[in-house]
């Protein structure tokens, strides 16, 4: 790392409502003090009503754009996202292992969007599993995502644990399964690594509907503290410490599933500042 402005190269797809995605990604990990490049894998029409269309980026395109970042600026860290196809998703595991070897690698499977629409098709989650999880630093999937791609079932906080060891089974070095989608006033989130060690995540549930993006937010801003050089357990708490204020002062936007507020730590500038 050049300094402390760590390096995050994230891969995605682009929402044009601006709360998830790659936006969510870049404003998260810019907030935070890292520096953010991207590689977008697909392209699509939503609002905080739903997903009205996906377009997917060509895997050539993808591989070229992650080329681009990564034989010129580099990356400390790589977050991969929506991946949308399971060539995108081959092309990426290619690319991350070929040009960033020593890259840390955090993979948020994403498989369904926050509305509903499916983001990944089943031959692009064996893809992940098989390609991208073994060298994955972390994993950060949520209680659905864990479901589909370990076949476990979670219905309470404590079978977080079957599904991240599930996770490590599949060779990750760490997983954090994130426990919001269950029922219940507190959100349990497990981080276990290959190691052993293991720690629970708490907090109050803050009760809002401006929950869009939680997911990309959380991993980006875990992948911002690792570039930065934090360990991953700091990492983690300081991700969550951020969703959570984002989540506090959601903007209350739109007319469904509302995105954060990244931006609640900017200060606004005093008259002073502006002339005033």
């Amino acid at each position: 790392m050049q300094g402390t402005l760590g390096r995050v190269l994230v891969i995605g797809g682009s929402d044009s409502g601006g709360g998830a995605g790659i936006q969510a990604d870049v404003k998260t990990v810019t907030v935070l003090g890292g520096y953010a490049a991207s590689a977008i894998t697909a392209v699509t029409a939503q609002n905080t009503l739903g997903v009205r269309e996906v377009m997917g980026v060509p895997p050539r395109m993808v591989a070229l754009q992650i080329e681009a970042v990564l034989q010129d600026i580099g990356a400390d860290v790589i977050k991969t996202g929506m991946l949308w196809s399971a060539s995108v998703a081959a092309v990426v595991a290619e690319c991350c292992a070929r040009l960033a070897p020593h890259a840390q690698l955090v993979v948020d499977p994403v498989v369904v969007s926050s509305t509903g629409h499916e983001l990944l098709s089943a031959e692009g989650r064996e893809v992940v599993i098989e390609q991208l999880v073994p060298r994955a630093a972390l994993v950060t999937p949520n209680v659905p995502e864990a479901v589909l791609l370990t076949g476990v079932s979670i219905e309470r906080p404590s079978d977080l644990d079957k599904a991240a060891d599930a996770f490590l089974a599949r060779g990750a070095s760490a997983v954090l399964v994130k426990g919001g989608h269950l029922e219940g006033d507190t959100v349990v989130d497990l981080l276990r690594t290959m190691d052993g060690d293991e720690v629970r995540f708490e907090s109050p549930r803050i009760h809002t509907r401006g929950t869009h993006g939680t997911g990309c937010t959380l991993a980006s801003g875990i992948a911002a503290g690792i570039a930065e050089g934090l360990t991953l357990r700091d990492a983690v708490a300081r991700a969550r410490d951020f969703v959570v204020g984002a989540l506090a002062v959601s903007p209350g936007l739109g007319k469904g599933i509302g995105p954060l507020n990244h931006g609640y730590r900017i200060a606004p500038k005093a008259d002073a500042d502006i002339g005033v």
